[in-house]
């Protein structure tokens, strides 16, 4: 088929904290088991008050993020040249392969992000110190 559709409710929420290899406790659908894609891959996260995904950065991949529901401090940029940056629902933010990048809930309420990776290629988060900067 060259379309798929699947609504939210359909996608199981799996709790991060069960899975020992995943370092943050979060909840997650993952929406590009539902929607397979050769190009992108696709997560709705969910973040209690004051819950994290710890600043990293990926080789390959490029990430797109859209805050659909509440209140974060990002922290972008290479390591040593970081900023930090709070947003709100409505936000959208991009890093680039080797590019640090993590966010952490700072409202009151939870907090949803949907997160676009592309490539579709296995590629765990690293220090950002890792990287030479030479890939952007």
């Amino acid at each position: 088929m060259e379309y798929e559709v699947v609504h939210t409710d359909d996608v199981p929420l799996t709790d991060l904290s069960e899975i020992d290899e995943v370092p943050s406790d979060l909840q997650m659908r993952a929406i590009d088991d539902f929607l397979p894609s050769e190009h992108v891959q696709l997560k709705l996260w969910y973040f209690e008050p004051g819950e994290e995904i710890r600043y990293h950065a990926h080789a390959e991949q490029e990430e797109l993020y859209f805050a659909l529901e509440g209140e974060f401090e990002l922290t972008l940029g290479r390591a040593g040249e970081t900023e930090r940056r709070e947003i709100e629902a409505g936000a959208f933010w991009l890093a680039r392969p080797e590019v640090g990048h993590g966010h952490r809930n700072v409202g009151d309420g939870e907090g949803i992000v949907l997160a676009v990776g592309a490539p579709n290629v296995e590629d765990p988060g690293r220090e950002p110190g890792e990287f030479d900067g030479e890939g952007e």
